[in-house]
């Protein structure tokens, strides 16, 4: 099968996985399922989202993580400040990077916007060094495709904020 058949393939199979329900914590959560199911070497994968003062953590799979994270700092803060992916080969030369998991080596972070609000970002964090350059336009595919089944005004009824 060629790339361009997987990402159809898992693109297809994540709309009918988020068909059921457009909330954002239901959708995250089987959204950061799929992806850590799906790609290989990942120790964690999951969201944050931003409450109007800190990107707080939202549903995820992997270890322990960082509950906020200030917008500007760290990959993910940087990211959502920037509204745009930051694909880290490796995380060990990223000047402010912050280490929740010792293991983690590379990371991609896809900021979260729709309709031209910035909700939070999906953060991705692999054991391999460099794990998310030849994947990483598969990921914004997919992020695309969650954010086309979520409705984030559901975000606002349970604290959190768009920039």
């Amino acid at each position: 099968m060629t790339r361009s058949g997987i990402e159809e393939l898992s693109e297809e199979t994540l709309r009918s996985l988020l068909s059921f329900s457009k909330n954002p914590v239901s959708n995250s959560a089987q959204f950061s399922a799929f992806i850590f199911d799906l790609f290989t070497d990942l120790n964690w994968a999951g969201f944050y989202y931003y409450n109007g003062n800190a990107l707080v953590l939202g549903p995820y799979q992997g270890k322990v993580a960082c509950d906020e994270i200030i917008p500007g700092r760290g990959v993910c803060g940087t990211a959502f400040v920037k509204r745009s992916t930051l694909n880290i080969p490796n995380v060990h030369d990223f000047k402010d990077h912050i280490a929740c998991d010792s293991r983690s080596n590379s990371e991609i972070v896809i900021p979260i916007i729709k309709n031209q609000n910035v909700y939070g970002v999906f953060d991705v964090d692999s054991i391999r060094l460099d794990r998310f350059t030849q994947i990483a336009s598969t990921l914004e595919k997919l992020v695309d495709v969650f954010i086309q089944c979520t409705d984030f005004e559901e975000v606002f009824k349970i604290g959190f904020q768009p920039i």
